[in-house]
């Protein structure tokens, strides 16, 4: 990722962040104005602290070195901030994921393709407590729609109840 590109996409996540009710600030050219490597965004909501390494690409896998992993942990440890890192592919929402649920590659670094973003990753609406993701195992698989439901459907299809009568009933 060019460094404008991802000057503009770490603006990007602060302002979404901060719309989100954050109390959010970018580490101004982390990586390169001090010795010690700093994350890129740190926010929190009086909750939840996040120390943030955030990545983006047009399509192509996101790679990090483990350097970069290690010291996002090891800054996160000592400042008392979950560590996360922010993926964002071209027209995608931002995934996060905690250092730990990234695959390794065998040379020690670490990649995210696309599908494993949009997959596995947290998307921004729950990362930000605006949802919750629920999966099918945790819902329990059905055969299908509620019968009662579909009678009264049918009912109101064929003319036998009114819209209202049927809302009536679904209540």
């Amino acid at each position: 990722m060019s460094n404008a590109k991802g000057d503009r996409r770490e603006r990007e996540l602060v302002n979404e962040l901060d719309e989100s009710g954050f109390a959010v600030m970018r580490a101004p050219a982390s990586g390169s104005a001090t010795e010690r490597e700093l994350p890129d965004v740190l926010a929190g909501d009086g909750g939840s602290f996040y120390a943030i390494e955030a990545k983006s690409s047009a399509g192509d896998p996101i790679y990090l070195t483990g350097e970069e992993v290690e010291a996002l942990v090891y800054f996160s440890q000592n400042f008392g901030a979950k560590p996360r890192v922010g993926i964002r592919f071209d027209r995608e929402d931002w995934y996060f994921f905690h250092p730990g649920d990234l695959y390794k590659t065998d040379g020690g670094n670490y990649r995210v393709k696309k599908e494993t973003a949009l997959a596995d990753g947290t998307d921004f609406a729950e990362f930000t407590g605006q949802s919750e993701k629920v999966t099918l195992d945790e819902v329990g698989e059905t055969d299908g729609p509620d019968q009662r439901v579909v009678d009264v459907l049918e009912a109101v299809k064929r003319g036998d109840m009114s819209v209202e009568e049927a809302a009536a009933m679904l209540e």
